[in-house]
């Protein structure tokens, strides 16, 4: 059996999506989600529903009975109180999971950077969820993107009326990227397939090496209208955070992975393409996500 975790979310719902597309291959399909209704009827059909978060114990202990094999994803929750307590109290059900309920294989959602990223707020805390995960000694898969191009479509509005998008990154610094539609059908590829084993990073870095500015030229040739890239201070985006409701610890741990990425350039032009698991271009994306997103 395969557990979904966050089954309506942009990554989970891929992955989701791809296993139900692999027909009877998969065997049966168990998803945790809060809102059931959330789920498309057709989907609800197919799969077995635990209702609840799979940051409670009691809920992560009924979805992995029986489960050999668990897609993993920490929702991010801008009103947590402590990042690093956001990620360990996610942890802990799924640590205890693996150690009493015999969970094989996990694929859980990452980052790049291990080794090289320090005091990098939710990317730190991200790293350290996979070591706890690993100390148990179950067969493992993070899958580590960089900048996820959907981060984009918060600013489709912004793009629309003022012709702008912001980043807390240097616009002359290649800044690496990939879809969440290529992190669901990796995840989905690695839960299907029962062969793989131990502990290992999966990578999923985009085909280019564009800059903000030149990520800017590209969505302008796209939408057929100037968008101009605008460069914000780690402060101004933890301000903007805290505008829209988020708590000091979490936008003080974006503010840091910010200033680390700026510092340290992990999500920069050292590290290669990884076509086999990130195939999607900027601009594809762009003219089938962002496009219609901000014209309609």
């Amino acid at each position: 059996m395969i557990l979904v975790t966050t089954p309506t979310g942009q990554i989970g719902s891929r992955v989701l999506d791809a296993l139900l597309d692999a027909g009877d291959k998969p065997g049966p399909i168990r998803v945790i989600v809060r809102d059931p209704v959330r789920l498309a009827p057709s989907v609800r059909d197919r799969v077995e529903v635990v209702r609840g978060s799979h940051a409670d114990p009691d809920v992560a202990a009924k979805a992995c009975a029986g489960a050999d094999r668990v897609f993993w994803l920490v929702p991010p929750t801008p009103t947590a109180h402590s990042v690093e307590g956001h990620f360990l109290d996610f942890t802990r059900p799924l640590v205890e999971a693996i150690e009493n309920q015999g969970v094989g294989r996990v694929v859980a959602v990452s980052t790049l950077g291990r080794g090289v990223a320090e005091k990098a707020g939710q990317i730190s805390a991200s790293l350290a969820m996979d070591d706890r995960i690993r100390a148990t000694g179950v067969h493992h898969r993070a899958l580590c993107p960089p900048f996820l191009m959907e981060n984009l479509l918060h600013q489709a509005e912004s793009m629309r009326s003022g012709g702008v998008f912001s980043l807390a990154a240097d616009g002359d610094r290649v800044l690496r990227t990939c879809t969440t539609r290529d992190v669901g059908a990796t995840a989905a590829r690695l839960l299907l397939d029962a062969s793989w084993t131990g502990q290992a990073d999966v990578p999923l870095v985009g085909p280019d090496e564009l800059t903000p500015e030149g990520m800017a030229r590209i969505v302008s040739e796209v939408l057929g209208r100037p968008v101009r890239f605008q460069r914000i201070s780690a402060e101004d985006h933890k301000a903007t955070l805290l505008r829209h409701g988020a708590t000091e610890a979490w936008a003080q741990g974006l503010a840091d992975m910010v200033r680390a990425l700026d510092d340290q350039g992990f999500y920069g032009a050292a590290e290669p393409s990884t076509p086999d698991t990130a195939p999607t271009s900027f601009r594809r994306w762009c003219e089938e996500v962002l496009k219609p997103a901000v014209l309609g």
